[in-house]
């Protein structure tokens, strides 16, 4: 969708609702990619192998690498690498991935770690050699106390001996085959140094070329894995040497030749720093989830508008959406999808404005939450969406179901959900003292008012650290392993607590934020149906403290339903909103009215006939 402004036309009901979803600049942050992926290179192929559809991947990121005016500056830009990621998640997420990889995790941390300039990254800037990250280990994941992988220095030849001890030593899933051109890659291994321990350090390390694997390197294809074809493998070092120069960050606190400095505190202190593109890491995946649930939820609404049913008792045939059976889950997953990017742009604009360590602490665990409550629900949408379109979405060429598959690695990449639920837990948990008299019961109100409903979600995260906390309490002191089983059920409910909070909270500051009118009221039912459905689910512990009264839990099924039926009267409006370019819903056949002419047969009897009858 292309939107024209002019001094003296105020923004559309479409415009605002754009605004709402991606920022009020969002045309600056995603033009772009809205125009890139139009283009032909980025038009969707037909079928192929995955081998041929993992070359077309690393085509355009050379496309899309030629593209760009400075690929350190995308990689620098971490408004930018979200958006790449929202527009070409549903496209090609093999595509998302390299790219990701080789603009974040790669580019980004050398450029984090040589502020100055002295290291040459023409090579990798042309894409002479694309880039991938090595840190992931198979025995041990992201672990850096347990890393096997060695960096040994050698005081002769003033450099590093990489070496991977144990078959559990080996890194595990990075692109690092020869597919789509030589790769260099940088590798986390423990810096070892005339018998001391020095930590888990990053090495740049030169691993393919456009053939085979570098002596020294071996690489192996892991089995293929559900989804997108990426080139995941196993790799390992047999005593490679490396220079001086191949480390990264040897200026922070180091000496001179040989002089390793490590004082207490520097070994987790160097190994965050060296995963720190983690973090914008898990803010693109949050777009890419929330970009793809767009898209399979703006093709569900259409298709469910031209998809025609029969009508009951002889009346004319209807759309299938005219059903609530059909059109309620959609409108709970529209709900859902303007949470989710609404909470991304919540979590990433608070990671940016940080300026403190206790702000960063408290930035980090929103981007964590959220990144793993986004892809959970993108995983929820995509299939409710899949289902809503019956057969025809299983076909690939309907767009879905590489999608259906490709949220499953998000929910993994970057730290797993689970893990991230996890440490976030324990972080509410113990950070504060617990109420002696447990939570504040919220003052009454009516579920019409989207202030209620959002003390109503606080309570809920209230209860559920007060009973994790509890539970805690109850369990032996010197059993700590047993006391955090005790509390991590109830935990993890208030950490999904938490995220709908601040979900609900980032829907009501875009609901104040817009004019009175049309776009102001859509946010507003939208913002309402998210707070019911999540009060509904949760009424039972709301009503036996004492939150909800015995009829207001009788209204919320008929307030759901009204809800319902008020989102789903502006579900093609709402969809438009996403702002999809036209020549990605012409991809996808499900996306067109016509859609039954991409199983036309030019050699059927009802072409043939027709020639005959002439």
């Amino acid at each position: 969708m292309t939107v024209t402004l002019t001094d003296t036309a105020p923004p559309s009901t479409a415009e605002l609702l754009t605004g709402v979803l991606l920022g009020p600049d969002f045309r600056r942050e995603h033009g772009f990619w809205q125009r890139l992926i139009s283009t032909e290179p980025f038009r969707r192929p037909a079928g192929g192998t995955p081998d041929e559809r993992l070359a077309v991947a690393y085509e355009r990121l050379r496309i899309l690498n030629r593209s760009l005016d400075n690929g350190a500056r995308l990689a620098a830009d971490l408004r930018a690498l979200a958006a790449l990621h929202a527009w070409l998640g549903p496209v090609d997420p093999a595509l998302t991935t390299v790219a990701g990889i080789h603009y974040n995790l790669f580019l980004g941390s050398l450029l984090d770690h040589d502020r100055t300039g002295r290291r040459d990254l023409s090579d990798h800037l042309s894409m002479r050699r694309i880039g991938t990250f090595l840190c992931t280990e198979v025995a041990h994941g992201n672990n850096a106390s347990a890393m096997e992988t060695t960096a040994t220095y050698d005081r002769a030849r003033d450099g590093f001996v990489l070496h991977t001890p144990n078959a559990g030593a080996q890194k595990f899933m990075p692109n690092t085959s020869p597919a789509g051109g030589a790769k260099s890659g940088l590798v986390a291994a423990r810096l070892l140094a005339d018998g001391a321990d020095h930590g888990v350090r990053l090495f740049l390390v030169r691993l393919t070329d456009d053939v085979k694997e570098l002596p020294g390197v071996r690489v192996r294809r892991l089995p293929a894995r559900m989804g997108s074809p990426v080139d995941h493998c196993l790799t390992s070092f047999d005593r490679l040497f490396v220079a001086r120069d191949a480390l990264l960050g040897d200026d922070e606190g180091d000496g001179p030749r040989g002089e390793f400095r490590t004082e207490p505190g520097d070994r987790r202190r160097r190994f965050l720093t060296a995963i720190g593109r983690v973090t914008p890491g898990r803010i693109a995946l949050s777009a890419c989830a929330a970009g793809s649930a767009r898209a399979t939820l703006a093709v569900a609404v259409r298709y469910g508008g031209h998809r025609f049913i029969p009508g009951s008792r002889g009346t004319p045939p209807v759309p299938v959406n005219a059903h609530r059976t059909h059109h309620g889950p959609l409108a709970s997953a529209m709900a859902t999808v303007f949470a989710m990017s609404l909470l991304h742009r919540r979590a990433h604009d608070r990671w940016e404005a940080c300026t403190d360590e206790a702000g960063r602490s408290e930035a980090v665990r929103l981007v964590d939450v959220g990144k793993a409550w986004i892809t959970w629900r993108a995983r929820e949408v995509i299939v409710q969406s899949r289902e809503r379109c019956g057969a025809q979405a299983l076909l690939e060429n309907n767009g879905m179901t590489e999608l259906v598959t490709g949220v499953e690695g998000a929910i993994t990449a970057e730290g797993d959900n689970i893990a991230l639920y996890t440490k976030a837990a324990a972080d509410m948990l113990f950070a504060a003292a617990p109420r002696e008299d447990g939570p504040e019961e919220p003052e009454s109100g009516d579920l019409d008012d989207p202030r209620f409903l959002g003390r109503l979600l606080a309570a809920v995260e209230d209860i559920w650290f007060a009973r994790a906390r509890a539970r805690a309490l109850r369990a032996p002191d010197a059993d700590v392993l047993g006391r955090w089983n005790a509390a991590s059920g109830p935990a993890l409910r208030g950490v999904e607590a938490y995220a709908y909070r601040e979900a609900a909270e980032a829907y009501a500051e875009a609901r104040r934020a817009l004019p009175d009118g049309e776009a102001r009221d859509r946010v507003g039912e939208l913002e309402r149906l998210f707070a019911v459905e999540w009060v509904a689910r949760n009424s039972g512990d709301l009503l036996a403290a004492g939150f909800l009264s015995p009829d207001q839990v009788e209204c919320l099924a008929e307030t759901t339903e009204d809800l319902i039926a008020a989102v789903a009267a502006h579900a093609p409006q709402l969809a438009d909103s996403f702002a999809l370019p036209a020549e990605l819903l012409a991809d996808w056949p499900i996306a067109g009215a016509d859609y039954a002419d991409a199983y036309d047969d030019p050699g059927a009897p009802w072409h043939t006939a027709s020639a005959d009858v002439r």
